[in-house]
């Protein structure tokens, strides 16, 4: 049997970052949690934490962690259905999120909000670009994730969310710059482009597909969503920019598409962990309804 004890230390120095903070959230000693992981660690055989500021999670003690938020979204649900077994009314469960950025700035949030503000949750949202996200559900280190991979991870659902649409997009200014003979493999090696992180991959297949040829690119890097927008609009460069987040500035002229009607619409999935929660199911229906005001319809 798991020491659910023990397991609550682990998850909460892991979610406050240290032992000390983790002792004042569950009301106990620091020594008191540090001997609780030690005992956990000895029965696991293996480390479980990486001490530092903050501190880490191994592999085994993300397993871990992942483990105690399922089991205590599924006690809340008992709870909820029992409430003589109640303990504390203002008692919370954890449920851990990857997501992209461009969903978190536009779509995902309001979502999110909504159901944080009517459920008994309390929710870790971990950013990384679309085309990565998956492995942290592969990994274990979170119960959903928003991602353009169809095929669900093991022990996971994923259903459809529908497609962002991203348009290549400059300022005026910058076109009559870098674009005035025209946008050609050519003038893209010369223009500055943004590259959201190394993992965005957006510029390159926006290139290919109407170049037909990959083409070196200069690049500024910008990982901020509304940044990467305020950027564009100010001249530093062209990039993929999500139509949820340019439309003002597409209908104001601040922004052009550097060839008119060439979107790139890359398709979102909702995966979440199986035999999760009600709780769990609930955040889903939030976010699936949001998907489908806000997002392309994905093909047939």
């Amino acid at each position: 049997m798991f020491d659910y004890e023990a397991l609550a230390a682990l998850s909460a120095v892991i979610r406050e970052g240290s032992f000390e903070r983790a002792a004042r959230a569950l009301h106990v000693t620091p020594s008191a949690v540090s001997q609780r992981i030690r005992l956990l660690e000895e029965r696991a055989g293996c480390a479980l934490v990486v001490r530092g500021q903050p501190c880490e999670a191994t592999e085994t003690g993300r397993q871990l962690c992942l483990h105690a938020d399922r089991v205590r979204l599924l006690e809340l649900e008992c709870q909820q259905n029992l409430p003589g077994l109640m303990q504390d009314p203002e008692s919370r469960a954890t449920i851990s999120v990857a997501v992209n950025a461009d969903s978190m700035a536009s779509w995902f949030a309001p979502a999110m909000a909504a159901f944080a503000a009517v459920a008994p949750v309390l929710l870790q949202i971990s950013i990384d670009d679309q085309d990565h996200t998956s492995q942290w559900l592969k990994n274990g280190e979170v119960m959903a994730a928003v991602t353009s991979t169809r095929q669900a991870a093991a022990g996971c659902n994923s259903l459809p969310l529908g497609a962002m649409r991203y348009r290549a997009t400059a300022s005026p200014a910058f076109m009559a710059r870098y674009f005035a003979d025209g946008v050609t493999a050519d003038s893209l090696r010369t223009a500055p482009s943004l590259l959201f992180n190394h993992k965005d991959t957006l510029q390159d297949l926006w290139v290919e597909s109407l170049c037909g040829i990959a083409v070196p690119l200069q690049r500024h890097t910008l990982p901020s969503s509304h940044a990467f927008v305020k950027a564009t609009v100010a001249g530093m460069g062209w990039g993929m920019n999500p139509d949820f987040l340019i439309e003002p500035y597409l209908n104001d002229g601040s922004l052009v598409e550097l060839v008119p009607d060439t979107p790139l619409d890359v398709p979102l999935y909702w995966q979440t962990a199986r035999a999760a929660s009600r709780i769990l199911d609930q955040f889903s229906r939030h976010i699936l309804a949001a998907a489908e005001t806000a997002l392309m319809p994905l093909p047939a």
